[in-house]
Parts: C-alpha cells; sequence; structure tokens
C-alpha cells in the first residue's frame, strides 16, 4: 500500500502514527478518521499513555466505547468524544425554546450527499449528532420501530426511525442522502403551548470546534465534576445503544 509524503504544515513536521505512539513529546492525539477507524486508534492511543481527543461516534457500539472509558480510566487518561453540534447557535435557541414545555410530538429530517457506509458506519452512526440533539433536548428514548430504504445503485437512502419520550411522547427521526440533496435540517415540534417549526436564522456558528477544544482542556485539568462527566457518558453510552438498535431494526 503507497502511504503519502510526510510533510511540514505550518512549520511543523508531519510524524508516522507509529512516531506518535512511541513519542514522550506526544501527550494528547485528536483523532479525526473515517468513524470505522476510531475504535482502533483509541485503544492504540490510550495503549500508549496519551490522552485522547475523537469526532463523534467514537465507536459504533455502545459495548466498545463502554470498553474504551474503563481502558481510559485504568491508564489515568482523559477521553473526550467531540459534540460540536451540542455548541452550535441552532442548538442553543432549541434548548431555551424548549425549556419547560409540554411536547405532545415532534420531527427532524436531515438531508444531505451520499456518504459510504463502509467508511461512516450504519446512517444512524454517522448521523448520531440528531439523534444526540433529540436526547438532549428530550431526555432518554425508547425505539418504537426504524425502517431503511436504499437504492445503491442510485447512492441513495431513507431511514426513518420512530422514537418515544419517557411520557410516550412520539417523535421521528428522519436521514435522507443522495445525489443532488443539499445539506439541510428541517424540524417540527409541537408542544400544549404552541409549535415551533424549523429554527430562524440565529447566527453564525463561531470557533465551535476551538470551543469543544476548551471542554476537553477543562477535563484534562481536572475542572469538570464527577457529575458533569457521568451525565456526558451517560448521554452518550445511550445514543450509541439506540443507534445500535436502529441498525439491528433495519437490518
Amino acid at each position: 500500500m503507497l502511504r503519502r509524503e510526510l510533510k511540514y504544515i505550518d512549520e511543523v513536521q508531519q510524524i508516522s502514527l507509529e512516531d506518535a505512539l512511541s513519542s514522550q513529546e506526544v501527550e494528547v492525539a485528536y483523532i479525526c478518521s473515517e468513524s470505522t477507524s476510531h475504535e482502533d486508534y483509541i485503544r492504540q492511543f490510550l495503549n500508549a499513555g496519551k490522552h485522547v481527543l475523537v469526532e463523534y461516534p467514537m465507536t459504533l457500539s455502545r459495548a466498545a466505547a463502554q470498553d474504551l472509558w474503563e481502558l481510559a480510566e485504568q491508564k489515568g487518561k482523559v477521553l473526550h468524544e467531540e459534540h460540536v453540534e451540542l455548541l452550535m447557535e441552532e442548538f442553543t435557541f432549541l434548548k431555551k425554546e424548549v425549556m419547560g414545555k409540554d411536547l405532545l410530538k415532534g420531527s427532524l429530517l436531515f438531508t444531505a450527499g451520499p456518504l459510504e457506509e463502509e467508511r461512516f458506519g450504519f446512517p444512524a452512526f454517522s448521523g448520531i449528532s440528531r439523534l444526540t440533539w433529540l436526547v438532549s433536548l428530550f431526555g432518554e428514548l425508547s425505539l418504537v420501530s426504524a425502517t431503511l430504504e436504499e437504492r445503491k445503485e442510485d447512492q441513495y437512502m431513507k431511514m426513518t426511525v420512530c422514537l418515544e419520550t419517557e411520557n410516550k411522547r412520539p417523535l421521528t427521526w428522519i436521514e435522507e442522502k443522495g445525489p443532488g440533496l443539499k445539506r439541510n435540517r428541517y424540524l417540527s415540534f409541537h408542544f400544549k403551548s404552541g409549535s415551533l417549526e424549523n429554527i430562524p436564522n440565529v447566527g453564525i456558528n463561531k470557533n465551535i470546534f476551538l470551543k469543544d477544544q476548551n471542554i476537553f482542556v477543562q477535563k484534562l485539568l481536572g475542572q469538570f465534576s464527577e457529575k458533569e462527566l457521568a451525565a456526558e457518558k451517560k448521554r452518550i453510552l445511550h445514543c450509541l445503544w439506540l443507534a445500535e438498535e436502529i441498525q439491528k431494526c433495519c437490518r
């Protein structure tokens, strides 16, 4: 297999994976790769004694994520899953709008161009940021049903997921991807006190990746309480479990 040449970026010499794992100067690894490779890279860096920040989803199963967190604890290292979608202006707006309201029903549709499942996992995993939105807004959810329509020759797929809140309120999540589909998010939430149809223009998302990295640094400095860390881990594991259940239901 051909390997690309390691060069300088902004006057910094690139190094190989092997050198990064063995170097005493490397204390932290940022993993920004195809989702299917996350678990292996996380395990390698934790075993090498490095702290890890990884893009979502950190793994493609709940059990693997739990195992990696246990490994991080054994090694005394921080394992942080990036969640920039929770730092977006749109989500901040939604959180305020939803707070204290009694949901009757809701739906969230996401459209985008084709995405290779072999590289980024089943749609419930590659689209887990939408699931994270719903769980963060309405609490833990249960799966009612899920279907997947695929036309592989056209690079088209549509996943339809019916979920339920703890109060038995229905939520529908749809991921639709194919050539010509623009990256868009459409939502509709109905409450006893009124409805919310889509999100108004609430401004540009500024420095959300930097903000997430700052959260990671705060964890490295021990500035997150055990309660906060436990709540975050519980949410992430719940979303991974739901994604697994959706995949089983569709396949």
